[in-house]
């Protein structure tokens, strides 16, 4: 049996999942410290937007600052915000704001009033969806600071979750457990490859592309995103179907043509490497949650059959096949492959500039609006 999708270019609107919290023409805004900053987590979760709901009315701005804490962005949120008009955010503050130190009340208690401001600052400029995040981990093999070791930095990390779930709650918005999606991945990943492996950096805590896609999950499960790509019905002594998202082009004799408005999440290649974010996928449910695209075959007559989809083929039972094999998780190569690479790249270059265009500009306006005020030759 051959399944050979035809890969459209075009990402066609489709109606929205009730559990999405994306509103029609969503503009969403992924605010951080230095780890946002690092254009990875917001990289994947805007090509997931982009690639994966079939969705064409979605537009991302990545605005992470390197070191910067949650009172930073409160005080810069309104200048720098104009410039995308967002009405949806992320928020990911807390590695900066737990001070590198064990946690005491004032540290959880400045937090808390910062956040506290984004929040309240997101809604004045009109956010009325926010995924509100806890800060990651730290990963105690890499994480090397001379004040504190990385056992008891995670426990202070972990009050701060608590205070992002409680201020998510209060104000009826979705919770992004960051921390608990790294530490879970990350323990299970070790008990594995080894100490040695660091999903979360060189630094041990500004993740590599492993720990990176575990911060992405995070925030597309909080933002509702139920992972359904599509399904593929294969009837071997009828008509094929698919699902919204996918039209049926042709085939025949167990062979299917698609043309595909939404398209799996891929990977990179390497599966042991920190730096791929392949290698997590084994300790963590990212393809279960987030990245089903789903054959299944009826009316098979043998016990067996071999499935060829991106010029890969690969054996599945009867049973196997009836229940529904995910493609994204099974295959490595897919007819996605290049235009995926594509888009990827030209996130990646959106996203640079976006940085330059806050940092270097946007954000300085503030200051000159402010000396403006006091000019009377301005005023």
């Amino acid at each position: 049996m051959r399944i050979l999708p035809l890969l459209s270019l075009l990402l066609a609107a489709v109606s929205l999942r009730a559990e999405s919290i994306l509103p029609p023409n969503a503009r969403v805004a992924v605010i951080g410290d230095s780890i946002t900053e690092q254009k990875i987590y917001s990289r994947y979760i805007e090509t997931y937007l982009l690639a994966c709901t079939g969705r064409s009315d979605i537009k991302v701005f990545q605005f992470g600052w390197s070191g910067e804490r949650a009172g930073g962005f409160a005080a810069r949120l309104e200048n720098d915000l104009a410039v995308f008009n967002p009405n949806v955010a992320s928020t990911c503050y807390g590695m900066n704001d737990g001070s590198y130190t064990a946690y005491t009340p004032q540290i959880g208690g400045e937090y808390e009033k910062n956040m506290r401001a984004v929040i309240a600052g997101l809604k004045k400029v009109g956010v009325k969806a926010m995924a509100i995040g806890s800060p990651g981990g730290v990963d105690p093999d890499f994480f090397k600071r001379p004040t504190i070791k990385g056992e008891l930095y995670n426990d202070n990390l972990a009050h701060l979750r608590d205070i992002a779930k409680k201020l998510a709650e209060e104000n009826k918005q979705p919770f992004a457990n960051v921390h608990d999606t790294m530490m879970s991945a990350l323990e299970k990943s070790k008990a594995v490859l080894g100490k040695e492996y660091g999903p979360f950096g060189g630094d041990g805590f500004h993740p590599a592309p492993a720990g990176q896609l575990l911060m992405a999950q995070a925030f597309l499960k909080a933002l509702g995103f139920d992972g359904e790509i599509g399904t593929i019905n294969v009837d071997m002594k009828g008509a094929s179907t698919a699902s919204s998202g996918h039209a049926v082009k042709g085939g025949e004799n167990g062979s299917v043509t698609l043309e595909s408005t939404k398209w799996p999440f891929l990977f990179d290649a390497d599966t042991k490497s920190a730096g791929s974010n392949r290698s997590i996928l084994p300790f963590t449910s990212f393809n279960e949650d987030l990245n089903r695209l789903t054959l299944k075959v009826k009316n098979l007559s043998a016990t067996k059959a071999k499935v060829t989809w991106g010029g890969q083929s690969k054996e599945f039972t009867r049973d196997q096949l009836e229940a529904g094999v995910n493609l994204a998780a099974e295959f490595t190569k897919t007819p996605f492959d290049n235009d995926f690479a594509a888009l990827t790249n030209a996130i990646i270059q959106k996203e640079a500039f976006e940085t330059t265009l806050i940092k270097n500009l946007v954000t300085h306006m503030r200051v000159i609006a402010a000396e403006a005020a006091e000019e009377p030759t301005c005023a």
